[in-house]
């Protein structure tokens, strides 16, 4: 074992990801569920799309139509040679929720009559309630491959219709401001769950009755016992976060089954930014990044998970599973590998329960390789993977072995939510979504400067303008191929990711209309 994780190590200091191909369990015979593309959006022919995987010109890609919802712009570069094909994808659409029709089988389910003459009032009230309404969201998203483009390619065709089918379930509750969303479905007194401002007093009543028992006078036989409880207020918000997050789950379940029919290689991140009713959802599950960038101030959409974030839900996981780790890896940390003459002696560690460090003896189990290892972006879990949350990797294994590496990571996103509808937004107003190749070279603050230079140089009216700043912040993380490799400002050294970038105005979410 030893020598296989030093195999996976000298592959992660050389700078190949261990979670490579040979990682991954390929399957041959199987054929690709999707084919390699660029984004749908770039509307690229089969030409130029083999055009852009030049990995030393690494033209950028934007777009050629401004057709994006809200002037939205878009660049994106294939990565200096760290693998064949650009593993990044792109999506961006606007969903159309409508209401489902009734089910037949139902039993609350009425067919509609045939009229054979102008409706009376009455049905044309009955109609107008029966009428189907509709909302709409629009979305961005980013998907970082690794293993392999499969993942990704899958995930910008789904993951969106996955977000739609779980919006369909609360979309009647969603069109209904004043509703409070109900703890059960069905439920015959919808009073009990309107907005505070439109029923309080009812609930105020019913409140009380249940805390009294609500089953006779005190001392009746009947009397319940007091509940010391209130019923749990949820917002219509955390509707739409339950609906994000459920649907990540779905999409990796979704590439779980189809990998037994098709070849889905790799595993992806996925980063997305969904407008809904005045509000903008930011959901991430990996290291691509979201913020927003309003007035000159730097507001963080998204945190990033890796192998030291989530260190302390790893280790615990390992913990309670310890088989999860096949007796060749130990889940404490230790600040350098543990050595032979060192067992005995004093040495610092933490394990899940701590954020600081303790010494502890060093014993024989401790020589194991540590489940967490490396620092930064050279961290990795279990020798193999730099990332901890995203979709995919359901074959992937520590190289040379049989130990699994899917249970140690979430589907699951953060999701951040920015009230788009509470300010007002000037031309210069953006939101940036970027995949990790722009912010391995590039910080917040100077993306910021980049691109509120950029746009503030440029004409407030142009269209094209937030497409050009992508383009340049591309091009700003890329750099300029010199005798030394890409180089960028300061001589620092260029990423040699792919890099993919939107660039989405904000004052047009202003200009859609609100719920009343």
């Amino acid at each position: 074992m030893m020598t296989r994780v030093r195999s996976a190590v000298s592959n992660i200091i050389g700078g190949i990801m261990a979670s490579g191909a040979n990682a991954h369990e390929n399957h041959p015979d199987l054929p690709p569920r999707f084919q390699y593309s660029r984004p749908d959006f770039l509307a690229l022919s089969p030409d130029e799309v083999e055009c852009s995987a030049d990995h030393i010109s690494r033209p950028i890609l934007i777009l050629k139509e401004m057709k994006l919802p809200w002037a939205t712009g878009y660049a994106e570069v294939i990565n200096a040679g760290k693998s064949a094909l650009n593993e990044d994808q792109a999506c961006c659409e606007v969903v159309e929720l409508r209401k489902r029709p009734a089910d037949p089988s139902s039993p609350s389910y009425t067919p509609t009559r045939r009229r054979s003459s102008l409706p009376s009032a009455d049905i044309l009230e009955t109609i107008d309630s029966m009428e189907v309404k509709e909302l709409d969201f629009h979305y961005w998203a980013l998907f970082d491959g690794h293993g392999g483009s499969g993942a990704a390619v899958f995930a910008a065709k789904f993951l969106h219709l996955h977000i739609e089918e779980q919006l369909q379930e609360v979309l009647e509750i969603l069109q209904n401001p004043l509703l409070q969303p109900p703890t059960c479905l069905g439920e015959e007194n919808p009073v009990h769950h309107l907005h505070p401002s439109a029923g309080c007093s009812q609930r105020g009543l019913s409140r009380a009755a249940s805390l009294r028992g609500a089953a006779g006078a005190p001392g009746s036989p009947n009397t319940m016992a007091p509940r010391f409880f209130m019923e749990k207020k949820i917002k219509q918000e955390s509707l739409v976060v339950g609906a994000i997050e459920n649907a990540f789950k779905e999409m990796d379940a979704h590439i779980a089954r189809e990998r037994s029919v098709y070849s889905i290689s790799g595993g992806c991140t996925a980063l997305v930014a969904m407008y809904l009713l005045g509000k903008l959802y930011v959901a991430n599950a990996g290291d691509s990044r979201a913020l927003i960038i309003r007035a000159g101030e730097i507001i963080p959409m998204s945190s990033s998970f890796t192998p030291e974030s989530e260190r302390q839900r790893i280790q615990f996981l390992a913990h309670l599973q310890p088989s999860l780790l096949g007796n060749e890896f130990t889940h404490l940390e230790f600040p350098r590998r543990v050595t032979k003459k060192e067992v005995g002696k004093r040495m610092l560690y933490r394990d899940f329960t701590m954020n600081g460090w303790a010494y502890k003896t060093v014993q024989e189990e401790d020589l194991k390789f540590p489940l967490i290892y490396g620092e930064g972006k050279k961290a990795r879990v279990l020798a193999t993977i730099g990332i901890t949350r995203g979709l995919g990797d359901h074959d992937l294994k520590v190289h040379d072995s049989d130990i699994a590496i899917k249970p140690f990571l979430l589907s699951s996103p953060e999701v951040k939510v920015y009230n788009l509808s509470q300010h007002e937004h000037g031309a210069d107003d953006v939101m940036i979504l970027a995949t990790d190749g722009l912010w391995d070279v590039l910080s917040n603050q100077e993306v910021a400067e980049a691109v509120s230079g950029f746009l503030g140089n440029c004409d407030p009216d142009d269209q094209h303008r937030y497409t050009m700043a992508a383009q340049d912040l591309v091009m700003k993380a890329r750099g300029v191929l010199r005798d030394r490799g890409w180089r960028i400002a300061g001589d620092r050294l260029g990423s040699g990711d792919d890099i993919s970038v939107f660039i989405i105005p904000l004052m047009h979410g202003n200009k859609h209309p609100q719920p009343s």
